[in-house]
Order: C-alpha cells, then sequence, then structure tokens
C-alpha cells in the first residue's frame, strides 16, 4: 500500500482529533456513557489516540502529526525544510477534518449541553488559572518532554542522509506504543495547568472548527489565548532539537 507523506500526515493528524477530542467529548459533554469520568479517562484517551494515529501512518510519513514535532526536525536537521511546508498544512486540515468529525458524532449531545466552556473545550486548551507567562511555560516544556526522547532514540547516522530519506523521523521514530504512553505520562504529569495542547494543529485547527461549526449555544473562540498552544509548543520542540544537538555532538 503506498500513501504520500501530505496524505499520510493529514489522515493521521484526523484521527488523531478524532479519538482525542472524542475522549474529552465524552467526558464533559452532557447525557454521554462517559459524562463525569475524570481526568485519567481524557489523559489515556489522548495517549491511545496517539498511539492509533502513530501506528496508522508512521511508514508513510513517520508520524509527525504535529508542528512542533515537524519544526524541531528540521532545526535538529533530521528532516528537509523543504518538506516543511506541506507536512503543516496536512497537519492543519486533518485537525480541523478530525473535529468537524467529533462535533458530527456527538452532536445530539453538544445539543443537550448548555455549558459553552464545555463545548469549546471539546476543541482546544484553556488553562486553569489563567496567567499567560505561566501557560506559554508549561506549553514549552511539555513540548520539551515530548520532543527530546525522539532525538534521543533516533538514530544518529540519520543527520548526514539526504533526500527522501531525510524525512524518515518522527513521533513513529519511538514506536506507536512508547509514544502513546509518552504522551499519556505528559498529561498525567504536566497536564493539569494548560491542558496540554503540545500540539499546533491539535488547538489551532480545532479552535477553527468550532468557529466555523453551527454549534448550538457555542461560545467565542477564546482567540485572545489561542497564540500560546500554537507559539509556544514550537519554540519547545525548537528547544529541545537544539539540546539534543548539544548533548549528541559534546559527548564522547
Amino acid at each position: 500500500m503506498h500513501m504520500s507523506p501530505f496524505f499520510a500526515e493529514m489522515v493521521g493528524t484526523a484521527l488523531l482529533i478524532l479519538l482525542g477530542n472524542g475522549v474529552v467529548a465524552n467526558v464533559v459533554l452532557k447525557g454521554t456513557k462517559g459524562n463525569g469520568a475524570g481526568w485519567i479517562v481524557i489523559a489515556f484517551g489522548w495517549g491511545m489516540a496517539v498511539f492509533v494515529a502513530v501506528f496508522s501512518v508512521k511508514d508513510f510519513s513517520s508520524a509527525h502529526l504535529n508542528p512542533a514535532v515537524t519544526i524541531a526536525m528540521a532545526v535538529g536537521k533530521k528532516v528537509e525544510w523543504g518538506v516543511v511546508p506541506s507536512y503543516l498544512i496536512a497537519q492543519l486540515l486533518g485537525a480541523v477534518a478530525g473535529a468537524m468529525l467529533v462535533y458530527a458524532f456527538y452532536r445530539d449531545h453538544f445539543h443537550a449541553t448548555d455549558d459553552p466552556d464545555a463545548k469549546l473545550a471539546c476543541f482546544c486548551t484553556s488553562p486553569a488559572i489563567r496567567n499567560l507567562s505561566s501557560a506559554f511555560f508549561c506549553e514549552l516544556l511539555g513540548t520539551f518532554v515530548l520532543v527530546f526522547p525522539i532525538f534521543l532514540i533516533s538514530d544518529p547516522t540519520l543527520p548526514g542522509q539526504t533526500g527522501a530519506a531525510k524525512i524518515n523521523i518522527g513521533l513513529g521514530t519511538l514506536g506507536a506504543l512508547p509514544v502513546g504512553l509518552l504522551v499519556f505520562a505528559i498529561g498525567l504529569s504536566l497536564g493539569g495547568t494548560t491542558g496540554y495542547a503540545i500540539n499546533p494543529a491539535r488547538d489551532l485547527g480545532p479552535r477553527i472548527a468550532h468557529s466555523l461549526l453551527p454549534i448550538r449555544g457555542k461560545r467565542d473562540g477564546d482567540w485572545g489565548y489561542a497564540w500560546i498552544p500554537v507559539v509556544a509548543p514550537l519554540v519547545g520542540g525548537a528547544l529541545a532539537a537544539a539540546a539534543a544537538r548539544a548533548i549528541t555532538y559534546t559527548t564522547p
């Protein structure tokens, strides 16, 4: 079977959002079977969403599924900068599509839910305490913890490769189950402050979908906060790449 890296990134990110935001909807929307199940269920659901998404497309695009990962791979000279725009566009489109599928799946429960904040939470993140500098730091560090292991585990010979071989680094480098467990750990340990977006497409794409969809009784998309889960993960991923390269080139 053949799938282009662009289509693989779009499909993988759509799966990620469908299952990840789907577990949020199952927990927070009124009348669902999982209503009120709590944070551990959300964190585990997101971990399994990453597992499924990475497992599904890792052989076609190495399963970046995250602009912060793609940018970090380029900063770390593990992928060519030329592939970055197509990956980012595919990830954003996939995230929008996945969020729209979540709405279609839980449409009756969106209509039954009166709380507009709960509806927004099914699409994007928000801080538990609204301190923007603190939220920026939390998203930066969470993404650093996501990206850093990819560089530590990936084959050290790959930075010297050229052409198509140089796009073969991403979340799939760790393997689907390890990266799913990594995201589960981040959710449990570091997710309580901002909801751990740690992925610009995961937050921005569904936030756009929330604005476009005819959701009854919805609130605004909190666009004043939206730049943090976009910019902070990009910075965190780039710092992880720089730190890993420094270790690689200074360790005997």
